[in-house]
């Protein structure tokens, strides 16, 4: 018997064990909540469910792509929705995986954070600058690096996810700056959804864990409240690096350096139209690869992210359906470096950039008659402080400090036109003026045709912008490795997109063309004088298609297939930008096995080959993810257990200029084991 893998199952057991106990430990505060008064539980109407929810092919509506709810098939976008039962049936884990899943989207990860890309376009060193996060309505983006943070810096426990909703292509006609390849409005969990107090505990490779306790109760005087808390950590892998495999540098092992762990917290209150919602996060991560010139294989060097945020919002629903929703809101956001680098001698360098910023919002929705809707909204926002420092603790010397402010104002409108009773205009636009840019004025226009109930064509047009962030315009090390550009202009892009949804029986397909036209573009570089910079580096263009299609049957099996092809090229030499895979192909099957005790959903996902920044190809891969899900196997008690990359492929992602690695190798085989008991 091997001694120490049998050590190991033990340790495991042991902390699942362990986990359990919590939940027993847990149940005494509910029983204190139980005594309030619940609000008894209606049934939702079939007859007033639309025909794509009928048919039992996903989400019948959408809120993020207009700002109210309207179905899929009127919206001016091509849509994907992730849904809380789908990412239970393939054990997604952060938002990086729901996101890897959808049409279209691929996700790159470097061991410190992870990269989205749409469309074929993912660029080195871009912090998800060009896709605007949405929770609830509530902008994620910080205003520091203009992150749409996915991996486990997302703010929000995704067991509190109801849904997410994928809104392809510009949006900056109602959101402003950042939803430049699309918008991804996550929606939470209403108290219904959790009716009670809840208890999850997790376990997996490389020593991870995580727990979360949740309440959550709609209580007979209208109350509805959430409340919700989530710990996680994990020890992460020792990783093998060719290119520091010398004495000096462990022969290029890098041990006990890839450890993560985050907690987090999320609540929110409804009462009459009044929404108060608050959430923070924290989350720290070792960075094994001896990125920024660091010093290889040594656990000093670090990241750290912190965010949090209050939202207070009011929503008054008129006759005629008119709906007025005020918001007010404010934002916090901190990031700590810590990189030991050896000059010599051995010292310790530190980032920190802090950024605060509050905001209020305005939002009308009317009829025109009783065939068309207009919307209309004003937004302000001031980022009354956007700090970033850089300096060397021992001997002390001081590379940055930069304290800005800077605020931005946006006015939109839009309008739903019904043409006849198969053609819908859409279209809209809006303004906006920086503190330090010309103003800029974006549209989107969307003709959409039904010539039949179940189907659907839209030809739409749309631009978006993105100012650059403060950390591309200011930041410096003191010219170590990287320097400022503060002369950089926003970047723009104009996009055309033909879109088939077809209905029939049990299916859902989709037929999508787009092509897009990137001016100004910002790329981080390496100047002449060796040091990364971002510049504005001229023009590019993608082109592509996209096919999917998703089938339900009566038994409960499911399943959803999708390609894509995409190529996005520079328009100064016509050549290829690289980082991202010409072709994806994803698949997902779910069926049950016994009855309502035990399923299993399989993902399969193909990504062919990246190049990389030295103008050498990954290879491509294809992986396989697992997991069996057992509901109420004991009362109240639901069992997962999930494999990802079943097949242990080697595989790599291309890396961005501050590594010394053309391509950093990603996990093998893993696991997780899953336990949710509810009270």
């Amino acid at each position: 018997m091997d001694h120490k893998k049998f050590g190991k199952k033990v340790l495991l057991l042991r902390g699942v064990l362990l986990q359990a106990l919590l939940m027993v430990f847990f149940s005494g505060a509910f029983h204190i909540l139980c005594a309030m008064e619940p609000e008894p539980q209606t049934q939702k109407d079939l007859v007033a469910m639309p025909i794509e929810e009928l048919m039992g092919v996903g989400v019948s509506t959408v809120l993020g792509a207009s700002r109210y709810e309207q179905r899929i098939s009127d919206a001016p976008a091509s849509i994907s929705i992730i849904t809380s039962e789908e990412i239970k049936r393939y054990g997604y884990r952060t938002m990086a995986d729901v996101l890897n899943s959808v049409r279209g989207f691929f996700v790159t990860y470097d061991r410190n954070y992870n990269y989205l890309g749409a469309g074929g376009f993912l660029r080195q060193g871009d912090y998800n600058t060009r896709m605007l996060l949405l929770l609830d309505g509530h902008r994620m983006n910080n205003n520091i690096y203009d992150t749409a943070a996915v991996g486990n810096d997302f703010i929000l426990d995704l067991d509190l996810v109801d849904r997410v909703e994928v809104i392809r292509g510009p949006g900056s006609s109602l959101y402003g700056s950042n939803a430049f390849f699309g918008v991804i409005n996550v929606i939470t969990k209403g108290s219904s959804h959790i009716n009670g107090l809840e208890i999850s505990a997790e376990a997996g490779s490389f020593d991870t864990n995580k727990q979360r306790a949740s309440f959550g109760r709609k209580f007979g005087n209208g109350l509805e409240m959430v409340v919700s808390a989530t710990r996680y950590r994990s020890k992460g892998q020792n990783l093998y690096y060719k290119e520091y495999d010398s004495p000096q540098t462990n022969f290029g092992s890098s041990d006990n350096n890839d450890l993560e762990d985050y907690s987090s917290f999320f609540t929110n209150f409804k009462f009459s139209g009044l929404n108060v919602q608050a959430a923070y996060g924290s989350r720290r991560k070792g960075i094994p690869t001896g990125a920024w010139s660091t010093v290889f294989d040594d656990d000093r060097t670090k990241s750290s992210d912190a965010q949090g945020y209050i939202d207070v919002n009011y929503h008054k629903r008129f006759e005629n359906s008119q709906d007025l929703v005020v918001r007010l809101f404010y934002d916090y956001y901190r990031y700590d470096g810590k990189y030991l680098l050896d000059y010599p001698p051995l010292t310790m360098n530190k980032d920190l950039a802090l950024g605060k910023w509050w905001g209020t919002e305005a939002f009308y929705k009317g009829k025109v008659g009783d065939r068309h809707t207009v919307i209309a909204g004003l937004e302000y926002r001031d980022n009354f402080l956007q700090q970033q420092k850089n300096w060397d603790d021992s001997p002390y010397a001081n590379y940055l400090d930069d304290n800005r402010a800077s605020y931005s104002i946006g006015a939109y409108a839009q309008g739903e036109f019904i043409v006849t009773d198969k053609v819908l205009l859409n279209a809209g636009g809006r303004y906006d003026h920086y503190k330090d840019f010309s103003g800029r004025f974006n549209p989107r226009v969307a003709f959409i045709y039904t010539p039949a109930d179940k189907t659907a064509v839209k030809l739409i047009y749309g631009e978006a912008y993105r100012i650059p962030n403060a950390y591309e315009l200011y930041y410096s090390d003191g010219n170590i490795l990287q320097k400022a550009n503060p002369g950089l202009d926003p970047e723009t892009i104009r996009t055309y997109e033909l879109v088939l949804e077809q209905y029939m029986k049990g299916f859902r397909v989709s037929l999508s063309g787009f092509y897009y036209d990137v001016n100004n573009l910002i790329s981080q570089q390496t100047g002449a004088d060796g040091l990364l910079v971002f510049n504005n580096t001229g023009r590019a263009d993608g082109k592509g298609f996209q096919f999917e299609i998703e089938r339900k049957w009566s038994s409960g099996i499911s399943g959803r297939f999708s390609y894509t092809f995409q190529e996005v090229k520079s328009n100064d030499d016509d050549v290829d930008f690289g980082n991202f895979p010409k072709h994806l192909a994803k698949l997902n099957f779910f069926t049950p096995i016994i009855s309502n005790r035990l399923s299993a959903g399989m993902e399969v996902q193909y990504a062919s080959a990246q190049r990389n920044l030295n103008g050498t190809d990954d290879g491509g891969y294809t992986l396989v993810n697992a997991t069996f899900i057992s509901e109420k196997i004991l009362k109240n008690l639901d069992l997962s257990f999930s494999v990802y990359n079943v097949l242990d492929k080697k595989y790599s992602n291309p890396a961005s200029g501050e590594h010394v690695q053309s391509d950093i190798e990603q996990d093998g085989r893993t696991f997780r084991l899953k336990a949710t008991y509810r009270f």
